[in-house]
């Protein structure tokens, strides 16, 4: 969790840093073909929109609340810490290799290019099926905003213009961007921030005890309050991903080296930060958590808010939590743009030349279009029947894969002395032993998310709901591995670098004071 030290350097950008990181970027075998315009306020600000407050919040608070009742509080922090181990290696190796596709990037340059590919593929699919799980929870908001009642494939009609609407704006470049993802960040402060003390400190109807109380939310779970808390860890881990879109517009970040890794520890400590404090506020200014626990109350964080403040709040608060969803819907399927086009400029993935192309905005078209159509696709698992549980646990479930992924590469790799961390961040012994918990904290939460739970899917829904988070992984992996041997992209890799796996040619200068 160490800052790196900046080494007198000042703050702020000159053209020699621009000179620098095209220089860095030409090293690393790429030419600067993005627009390079963000300063380390522009990352944070892509990696707070993705992780988010009100997505994380009002996505998983009715969720978690009906399995296992007010006390499913308890869960986030537990998330939050385990979060920060992943932060710790992606931190070192953001600093190395500040490149687009970090996973890809990464992967190949720890393990050679096949597992390099395949971490690349599965992580580039996450953040696409996390497109399709935003754009489904906002158009509930939509329907909200308008006064109507939604039917399933309405819902799914809405998300899919969510979707267009946001490659849209993308198409215009990070400049757009990053301004339609300041005013989401706008939003969050009034629908989190502002909301949440004004909740906790004037409306609370409720003492601190509730969050000791499940409220008999664990019959869900055949009576057992354990098996409801490994649920809501399942739930709430799609509360604290998203930090990795620091990681994707890396090659449009001054100084990137330096600034990711200090934009993803910003991003997520204070997205979570917010959650808790939020999640605390909702529970104890709800009128009534048992009518929540019941499944009386599907919406538990508007009521809170217009029984506190009153019926005129409605619609701006609606108002509000829809732009910040909206926001997070483009930072995301930004990155996601970006991660197709650092494979596709490989040659590694299908289709890669017209994937690959860059518009004259200096934005990635191809990706954009590539990365929409797929998250679409994954529309279709709620085209029958509402699935919010599902799509969470489907979208969190994708997106723990490659965090191990990646954790497990490092991890080998110090292991075999095959990389020493040589960026601005070198965490020594004390990254290995962080490094071993990152691995197994993901690795216990990809079989906890994939687990199948009928609790997570409305009564009666199809079995592939109930499957969701399994069945998308195992088709994700499964095409994977069927491209690797058909397609053969790691041959391809090879030729590019045919020294993948190697120990660093720059040896690491020693560390600076506080790193090691």
């Amino acid at each position: 969790m160490s800052e790196p030290s900046t080494g007198g350097r000042p703050a702020t950008a000159t053209p020699q840093d621009a000179d620098g990181d095209a220089a860095r970027l030409g090293d690393l075998g790429y030419r600067q073909e993005l627009r390079r315009s963000l300063g380390v306020l522009g990352n944070i600000a892509m990696g707070f929109a993705v992780v988010s407050p009100v997505v994380a919040l009002y996505a998983v608070s009715m969720v978690g609340t009906t399995i296992a009742g007010p006390a499913w509080v308890w869960a986030l922090p537990v998330v939050l810490v385990g979060q920060c181990l992943v932060v710790n290696v992606y931190s070192e190796l953001a600093s190395q290799w500040p490149l687009a596709g970090g996973p890809y990037q990464w992967g190949r340059r720890l393990l050679g290019p096949s597992f390099g590919w395949m971490s690349g593929w599965v992580w580039q699919f996450a953040v696409m099926f996390g497109n399709t799980t935003v754009s489904y929870l906002a158009a509930p908001w939509v329907f909200a905003l308008l006064g109507i009642t939604p039917t399933p494939a309405a819902m799914v009609a809405v998300a899919a213009a969510i979707l267009l609407g946001c490659t849209a704006v993308n198409a215009f470049g990070i400049r757009i961007l990053s301004l339609f993802v300041s005013l989401g960040i706008a939003a969050e402060a009034v629908a989190s921030v502002l909301v949440g003390f004004s909740l906790l400190l004037f409306f609370r109807r409720h003492g601190f005890s509730l969050f000791t109380e499940t409220l008999g939310a664990e019959r869900l779970s055949g009576g057992s309050t354990v098996m409801a808390f490994l649920a809501v860890l399942a739930v709430a881990g799609w509360g604290f991903i998203g930090f990795d879109a620091c990681v994707s517009t890396a090659e449009e970040t001054k100084d990137a080296g330096r600034q990711v890794p200090r934009a993803m520890w910003w991003a997520l400590l204070s997205v979570g930060t917010v959650v808790i404090l939020n999640a605390m506020a909702v529970a104890l200014a709800h009128p009534d958590p048992a009518a929540v626990v019941a499944g009386g109350d599907l919406d538990p964080v508007t009521t809170a808010v217009v029984t506190s403040f009153g019926s005129w709040s409605d619609k701006p608060f609606v108002l509000v939590v829809l732009v910040g969803f909206l926001a997070c819907a483009m930072a995301s399927q930004g990155g996601a743009a970006r991660g197709v086009y650092s494979l596709a400029r490989d040659g590694v993935f299908p289709l890669s030349r017209h994937v690959r192309r860059v518009n004259r905005r200096q934005a990635p078209i191809g990706g954009l279009v590539a990365s929409t159509a797929v998250s679409c696709c994954g529309l279709l698992l709620g085209l029958n029947a509402t699935a919010i549980g599902s799509l969470i646990a489907f979208g969190t479930a994708a997106t723990f894969l490659p965090f191990f992924l990646v954790s497990l590469a490092a991890l080998i790799a110090r292991l075999r002395g095959t990389w020493v961390p040589s960026g601005h961040i070198r965490l020594g012994r004390k990254g290995t032993l962080l490094n071993v918990l990152a691995v197994l904290w993901t690795g216990f939460e990809v079989a906890n998310v994939c687990w199948p739970r009928a609790i997570l899917a409305p009564p009666g829904a199809p079995w592939y709901q109930v499957w969701a988070g399994l069945l998308g992984i195992g088709a994700v992996v499964s095409a994977g591995l069927l491209y690797l041997l058909v397609r053969r992209p790691q041959e391809k890799l090879r030729a590019l670098d045919p020294q993948s796996v190697r120990p660093p040619a720059d040896r690491p200068a020693e560390p600076a004071p506080g790193l090691s």
